[in-house]
Parts: structure tokens; sequence; C-alpha cells
């Protein structure tokens, strides 16, 4: 089946997304390395991603652990830092696919504030023609059911939809689903992808 509509990752996709990198900066890289060895950071994200209070959150996970409190409180003040910068060839994909009339969705494991703020800084951001966040969805990506509630809202056979991911899991949860699926490893290979699915050409993806 041809893909109708071309579906999006943010992280690491549209916006560079390494929250180890950042701290490598403000912080001794061993002492980073020892932070992130002791405290699930990623884990606590993920309950922003869906759905907790983002400061709320973070700044209630530093308290557990005084001795990591203002690092671990960074991960909200220094965020847009975290999350930059934006990828501008996947960016430009974006948009020539818009401006031939093709449904761009997002599909992202993103907090609502954290989404939000992400908007304020990042135009394209506002950009798809349907943008489907997990903190809204209270669901992250690679569960199942939040390829499922994209395919009832959206209203096409799962075949009908191209997605990117970096992550090999979610790729794979959208795989099982019947979706089109590209592993996004960078955006000349998302690029060419585009180009043999016939929704851009060379020049356009270039």
């Amino acid at each position: 089946m041809t893909a109708e509509a071309v579906v999006f990752d943010i992280g690491n996709v549209l916006i560079e997304w390494n929250p180890e990198r950042h701290y490598d900066r403000v912080m001794d890289p061993a002492e980073r390395a020892r932070m992130f060895a002791a405290v699930d950071l990623h884990a606590m994200n993920d309950e922003v991603d869906r759905g907790a209070p983002f400061q709320a959150t973070i700044y209630a996970h530093a308290e557990l652990y005084p001795e990591w409190r203002e690092h671990i409180r960074r991960w909200h003040d220094d965020w847009i830092h975290m999350a930059s910068p934006a990828t501008p060839h996947s960016v430009r994909l974006l948009r020539k696919l818009r401006g031939k009339g093709v449904p761009v969705f997002a599909l992202t494991n993103f907090g609502i504030d954290s989404f939000a703020y992400a908007q304020t800084q990042y135009d394209f951001l506002s950009e798809f023609d349907r943008a489907y966040v997990s903190g809204h969805m209270g669901l992250i990506k690679p569960d199942p059911a939040i390829y499922a509630a994209v395919e009832a809202d959206c209203g096409l056979p799962p075949a009908a939809l191209l997605f990117t991911d970096d992550r090999a899991d979610n790729i794979a949860a959208a795989d099982a689903r019947g979706w089109q699926t590209h592993h996004f490893t960078g955006p000349e290979g998302w690029a060419a992808r585009l180009v043999a699915e016939g929704f851009l050409t060379a020049e356009e993806a270039a």
C-alpha cells in the first residue's frame, strides 16, 4: 500500500536530544557519569512524557538525591539547552512535504509543558497537520496503544503511515502494527526514503 501521510518523531529527528552531552558541558564528565549511574533520569523524564507536571516532577525527584539536587533540577532549568539544536535538513523536509500537500504528523514522547515551551522556541513544532504528544495522550512509545490511538484519530490504516524515529524499539512497535517505517540515523537517509516513496523529488529533498 502506498503511504498517504508522513509521521515524524521529534527528538533526534527534528531536534537533537542528548542530555548527557549537555551535562558534560556544565559539570565534570566523570561526575556526570556517576550521577547518571546512580539516578535514572531518563525514567524520570518518562514520567513527564506520560503527562506528569514538568517542573514539579523533576524538582520532587531532585529532593530524593540531595547530593545531586541542583544538577537534577537542571533537567528542567536547562531543558531547552538539552533539546537543541534543531536539525535544519529535517525541518526542510517537513516543510517541503507540507508545501506539497502531504499530511504530516508528529508522534513524540514529550511532556505537556515542555512541548508547549519548545513550540515557543521552534516554530516548526506548530506546523504539523496533527501532533500526537505523549503527555497529552497519557501513553508513551513504544506502547502499542499509542500507535493504535494515532490510527483511530487520523482515520488512516496502518500501512498508509510512513513513520520515522531514531529508536529501534519505537520502530519495531510501529512495524508490528503494520506501519511503514524508517529508522532515522540522519536526515540524508530519511530524505532518500522520501524520494524513493515518491513524496519528494531529489531536488526538493536536498
